[in-house]
């Protein structure tokens, strides 16, 4: 009875592992086979035949021949996987054409290819690189902010520097898409998308996902001493620097928008809890509550009443008055204290 018992158990789990692997095989032959849709269709389809076939002789006792066949099969599909390589070299997306280049001098940062687009439309746009000098010293704010498009799960995380001249600049870690592509949580599994540094302009990075993309926005200022902030400014540069050397690929799981920031920001603040809404990125502001990194006495809903930009980004473009968008969508943010030279409107 134990006998049967193990057995019954033991192909259970080889049966698992060939469905899930095949699954994945399929998967990732769709997603980089270099053919027609048409041959893809047929490649998945003989995979999945091909697990299939295994998992029906293993359940008629032939587990041996089975399993060595589809381990052979497996290892080539692995070994394919393995030759494909991120690359710099594609008809990039216009928003994602250039690369960060900074250049670090003691207190100061210049930094080449800040983007700036005027955004009518996804579409309908005009582009702006520029070169834009900060004073490290001068850095007195880390804001997260979240954009949300899909259910409160899912968002976006992007991280802004204010300086007291007024001047703020927002890293975003993104796909580089290639011209016509568009964002697959799917693919961004199967080395769909190279992985993007975007440094900008908040006029044009926040702007883009509340007035033109429709998406809905919350910023939350955290508490980090000026050292912290310095050093957190400084990885982004590094990210950048090691992606201009060497592109990696997007992954969904483990390298996306939100984990790359974690990984940043265990290097300025060691100790970090990992934590699942690390993966659940839309619920990043209450990870960051509970580690005492946002204002303190106030609890998650009024802070995220108070920190949705949205109508007040969409109000900006309506009626600009004398502020400058950066300050514009920061009024009545919690822990902001806008005692500084409001700077050049964009």
């Amino acid at each position: 009875m134990i006998r049967m018992l193990l057995r019954f158990s033991g192909r259970l789990v080889a049966s698992l592992a060939v469905l899930i692997s095949a699954a994945w095989a399929s998967a990732a032959l769709w997603y980089q086979l270099p053919a027609t849709p048409a041959i893809k269709i047929a490649a998945g389809v003989l995979w999945a035949g091909f697990g299939l076939a295994a998992i029906a002789l293993l359940w008629r006792g032939k587990a041996a021949r089975a399993l060595l066949s589809y381990a052979v099969g497996f290892a080539m599909v692995l070994a394919w996987w393995g030759t494909i390589l991120p690359s710099q070299d594609r008809l990039w997306a216009d928003d994602v054409a250039r690369q960060l280049v900074a250049r670090v001098d003691g207190n100061m940062v210049t930094m080449q290819n800040v983007r700036n687009f005027d955004w009518r439309s996804d579409t309908d746009y005009t582009p702006r690189w520029e070169t834009r000098r900060y004073d490290l010293d001068r850095l007195r704010s880390v804001d997260v902010s979240l954009s949300y498009w899909s259910g409160p799960a899912i968002a976006h995380t992007l991280v802004s520097f204010g300086f007291d001249d007024g001047q703020f600049v927002t890293f975003s870690i993104e796909i580089r898409k290639e011209r016509g592509e568009s964002f697959s949580s799917i693919g961004g599994f199967f080395k769909q998308f190279e992985t993007s540094l975007v440094a900008a302009d908040e006029h044009d990075i926040l702007r883009v996902r509340t007035n033109v993309r429709g998406e809905d926005v919350y910023m939350y200022r955290v508490r980090l001493p000026q050292p912290e902030m310095r050093s957190l400014f400084l990885g982004y540069l590094g990210e950048g620097a090691a992606l201009v050397r060497a592109p990696s690929f997007y992954n969904t799981l483990t390298a996306n928008c939100t984990t790359i920031v974690y990984a940043l920001a265990r290097h300025v603040v060691p100790g970090l809890p990992m934590d699942w809404r690390l993966l659940a990125s839309g619920y990043l502001p209450e990870y960051l509550h509970d580690v005492g990194a946002l204002t303190p006495r106030l609890n998650m809903e009024e802070l995220r009443a108070a920190g949705r930009i949205t109508e007040r980004a969409r109000a900006y473009d309506a009626d600009p008055g004398t502020e400058s968008f950066s300050q514009a969508i920061r009024n009545d943010l919690p822990g902001v204290e806008m005692a500084v030279d409001a700077g050049a409107r964009p």
